[in-house]
């Protein structure tokens, strides 16, 4: 990361990167600051985050933004396979006629789900030069896994119902995550604009789409 900023400050190039919600690890307060990474993945964001906060004290031509992203769905994450969202996934259990199969206590797993075209509207937000700094990009609304399958059942109109599984990462996961998104209120100009219902909604095309095109095929 460090050789792409100099890069970008030898071609005056502003700076624009993803940071991660996994910064926070096992804190139980979202905003800059308060970052305790419980995995390599983490940690190798706060170190990215922190090579610029150390850059940012230079006297720059540049701007050098990092954007935590918290929990991301919507279109072009198919590819993820396993690791794409829970919402193109129970999407397609539910197309398949399958009972969605949910952790047990999954409706008070709650995480801040942000549609992608808030993250792209974030990105956008952050070409302004005078916004350097560390956001986080979330929604501020904590919502949990039963929400996605009541919203997906509804939209798709299939509802066979929910089983529900022991969880094998309790002690081991994140139960909680909420976005603090005041400074990037203030200095990004960002405020989401897809609540779940209306990002899921938007998202239902293309879960449908998938789901004939690689999913039956």
């Amino acid at each position: 990361y460090e050789d792409l900023l100099k890069i970008a400050i030898k071609h005056k190039a502003n700076m624009i990167y993803a940071s991660s919600a996994a910064t926070y690890g096992d804190s139980d307060r979202f905003e800059i600051g308060y970052e305790q990474p419980n995995n390599v993945y983490g940690f190798s964001k706060v170190m990215m985050d922190n090579i610029s906060y150390e850059y940012l004290k230079k006297d720059l031509d540049i701007s050098i933004v990092g954007l935590k992203y918290f929990n991301v769905y919507g279109p072009k994450e198919f590819y993820k396979d396993k690791t794409a969202s829970m919402v193109v996934q129970f999407g397609h259990q539910i197309l398949k006629g399958l009972t969605p199969k949910l952790f047990e206590g999954s409706d008070k797993i709650l995480r801040d789900f942000i549609y992608i075209e808030d993250i792209i509207q974030a990105n956008i937000k952050a070409t302004n030069p005078k916004n350097s700094g560390v956001y986080n990009v979330g929604t501020s609304k904590a919502r949990s896994f039963e929400d996605i399958v009541n919203i997906l059942q509804r939209e798709l109109e299939i509802d066979k119902g929910k089983e529900y599984i022991p969880n094998p990462f309790v002690g081991s996961y994140q139960f909680f995550t909420q976005a603090n998104i005041n400074t990037t209120i203030e200095n990004l100009e960002f405020e989401p604009r897809f609540s779940m219902e209306e990002g899921i909604k938007a998202y239902i095309p293309e879960i449908k789409r998938l789901y004939k095109t690689e999913v039956e095929d």
